[in-house]
């Protein structure tokens, strides 16, 4: 099983609720529909574990990939590429990492 990790911060800190909002209403729906997405789950993070230090990251999505192939065609499609703006207006520099389930 493969996934796609999403690490981000917000482009305006201001811009919180209007980004949960829009991911449970909009990215998760839409990105879950994809054949290729077994599933979709956007985590808001904390501090590290054992301090006060806060997540060099405010959001992580996470999707578990069924067909890594099939993943490219779908997010050439109109909605996803909808979708795909939306979410640029709001994180700041995301980082995409294709991931590998090992156990």
């Amino acid at each position: 099983m493969a996934a796609l990790v999403v690490l981000f911060n917000l482009k305006d800190e201001s811009a919180r609720e209007a980004y949960e909002k829009w991911a449970k209403t909009t990215d998760v729906p839409t990105a879950s529909a994809m054949e290729s997405v077994d599933s979709f789950k956007v985590f808001k993070m904390g501090n590290i574990m054992g301090t006060e230090n806060p997540s060099p990251y405010q959001y992580c999505e996470v999707l578990e990939i069924n067909d890594m192939g099939k993943l490219g065609e779908e997010v050439g499609s109109e909605a996803m590429k909808k979708v795909a703006a939306e979410f640029q207006e709001f994180a700041d520099n995301p980082m995409f990492v294709i991931s590998e389930q090992i156990a």
